[in-house]
C-alpha cells in the first residue's frame, strides 16, 4: 500500500491550521506543510502569537513546529513535494466544534473519508485511512463515496442547527406562558430518543459552518427541484434570525421603548466561548439592531481583537457611513464597558461573566439597571442580582415578577419582528 510521508494543506485557517497541526503532532514521521496566500497569517502561525485562539492549539503547534510541521507561502513547491494534498480538508469533511477542536481531533467520534469508486480513488482513501490510524481506532474511520461524504457534512450541521432553532422557538413560547425553557430542555433531553445535546436556548447560533451548510443544503435542494425540502431547511435559518430580532426587540421594549443615545454594554463578541471567531456571531446582529436605533455600544470580549470587531460592524450590510465610529467603543475590560451603562447585554457565554463583581457594576450603572442574558450564563445568580437591584431579562424565562412602570406620552413605534429595525433619523 502507498505510504504517505509528506502532506500539504492548502488553507491555514480555522480548519486547516488546527487539523494539520494535530496530524503532525500525532504522526511525527510525516512532514506536514500548511500553505496559504495570506503572508501575514503564515507569519502569525510561525510566531508566538497564533492567528486563532483554540484551547490546547498553542501547545500542539509548539511541540512540532520546525520539526515536522511547517507554515509557508510557497504553495507550488509544497504541492509538488506532497504525497497527499488537503484543500482546507474538504476531501475529508471535518466535524470540529470551535472551542473543543483539539480534543475533537485527538479523540473524534468518527473520521469520514469520501473518495471516487475507482481503483485510484480507493487507493487514496486507504492511504488517508492509514494516516488517521496512527491514533484513531479503525472502527471509527468511515469510508464512503464522495457524495455521501459531502452530504453527511451538510446534514450533520443542519441537524445540529435545527435542534438549536427548535429549542429557541420553544423559548419564545416559554416567555409567553411562564415556563422555563431550561426545565423544558432538561425534561425532553432525558428522553433517550432525543438526548440532551444542543438543547441550550440562546440568542441564536453563529459560526462559519451552521448557516453556510444549511444554506448550501437549501441551494442544493432548490437546484435538484426539491422545493418542499428547501423550504423546510430554510426555516431553520429564519428561526435563528427571528430569535436575534426578538432579543433586540426585548431590549428596546424593556428600556422604555427607546435606546436612542443610551449606553449599552455588550459582553462577548465571539460566536461562542473559547474561540476568537466572530463569523456570523449573533453579537454582530444584536449590535446592528441596537445601532440602527441609535444606541451607544461599549463592547468587550476577552479574545476578539478590537480591529476584528470594528471590521465586522463596519460591513456595509451591518452599518452605514460613520455609524461605528460614532456609536461603538471597544472596552479593555468588562467593568469599563459597564461604567455608566443603562443595560448590560451578554451575547457570549464566557465563563468569566459568571464571576464578575456585579455589585461593583451596579453602583456604576445608570438606574434602573438592566441585565439581558442572551446565553443563560447567570441562571444561578438571579436572586442575588435582583437583591442588588438589577432588572433581569433572560432567554426563555420570565425573571422579573415586577417591571418598572412606564407610561409613554404617545404611541412609540417599535420595529417589526419580521424585519430588521429601520434606522432612526438623527436630529
Amino acid at each position: 500500500m502507498f505510504e504517505i510521508k509528506k502532506i500539504c494543506c492548502i488553507g491555514a485557517g480555522y480548519v486547516g491550521g488546527p487539523t494539520c497541526s494535530v496530524i503532525a503532532h500525532m504522526c511525527p514521521e510525516i512532514r506536514v506543510t500548511v500553505v496559504d496566500v495570506n503572508e501575514s497569517r503564515i507569519n502569525a502561525w510561525n510566531s508566538p502569537t497564533l492567528p486563532i485562539y483554540e484551547p490546547g492549539l498553542k501547545e500542539v503547534v509548539e511541540s512540532c513546529r520546525g520539526k515536522n510541521l511547517f507554515f509557508s507561502t510557497n504553495i507550488d513547491d509544497a504541492i509538488k513535494e506532497a504525497d497527499l494534498v488537503f484543500i482546507s480538508v474538504l476531501s475529508n469533511p471535518e466535524f470540529l466544534a470551535e472551542g473543543t477542536a483539539i480534543k475533537d481531533l485527538k479523540n473524534p467520534d468518527r473520521v469520514l473519508i469520501g473518495g471516487d469508486e475507482t481503483p485510484e480513488g480507493q487507493t487514496a482513501v486507504q492511504a488517508l485511512c492509514a494516516v488517521y490510524e496512527h491514533w484513531v481506532p479503525r472502527e471509527k474511520i468511515l469510508t464512503t463515496n464522495t457524495w455521501s461524504s459531502e452530504l453527511s457534512k451538510l446534514a450533520a450541521n443542519a441537524f445540529l442547527a435545527q435542534r438549536i432553532s427548535s429549542i429557541n422557538s420553544i423559548s419564545a413560547l416559554c416567555e409567553a406562558t411562564g415556563a422555563d425553557v431550561e426545565e423544558v430542555a432538561t425534561a425532553i433531553g432525558m428522553d433517550q430518543r432525543i438526548g440532551n445535546k444542543f438543547l441550550k436556548a440562546s440568542v441564536g447560533f453563529g459560526g462559519s459552518c451552521f448557516q453556510k451548510d444549511v444554506l448550501n443544503l437549501v441551494y442544493l435542494c432548490e437546484a435538484l427541484n426539491l422545493p418542499e425540502v428547501a423550504r423546510y431547511w430554510q426555516q431553520v435559518i429564519d428561526m435563528n434570525d427571528y430569535q436575534r430580532r426578538r432579543f433586540a426587540s426585548r431590549i428596546i421594549d424593556s428600556l422604555f421603548n427607546t435606546v436612542t443615545d443610551k449606553k449599552i454594554a455588550i459582553l462577548g463578541f465571539a460566536f461562542k466561548k473559547d474561540t476568537g471567531d466572530t463569523r456570523e456571531s449573533s453579537s454582530i446582529y444584536i449590535s446592528k439592531y441596537l445601532m440602527d436605533e441609535g444606541a451607544h455600544l461599549h463592547i468587550y470580549d476577552p479574545k476578539v481583537p478590537r480591529e476584528q470587531i470594528v471590521v465586522d460592524l463596519s460591513h456595509p450590510g451591518v452599518s452605514e457611513d460613520d455609524q461605528v465610529s460614532q456609536l461603538v467603543t471597544i472596552s479593555k475590560d468588562p467593568y469599563e464597558a459597564c461604567d455608566g451603562a443603562h443595560a448590560v447585554v451578554i451575547c457570549t457565554e464566557w465563563d468569566m461573566f459568571k464571576e464578575l463583581d456585579y455589585e461593583r457594576i451596579h453602583k456604576k450603572m445608570l438606574k434602573p439597571a438592566f441585565i439581558f442574558d442572551g446565553r443563560r450564563v447567570l441562571d444561578g445568580l438571579h436572586n442575588e442580582l435582583q437583591t442588588i437591584g438589577f432588572q433581569i431579562e433572560t432567554i426563555g424565562k420570565k425573571v422579573s415578577s415586577k417591571r418598572i412602570p412606564y407610561a409613554p406620552s404617545g404611541e412609540i413605534p417599535k420595529f417589526s419582528l419580521q424585519d430588521p429595525p429601520n434606522k432612526k433619523p438623527r436630529v
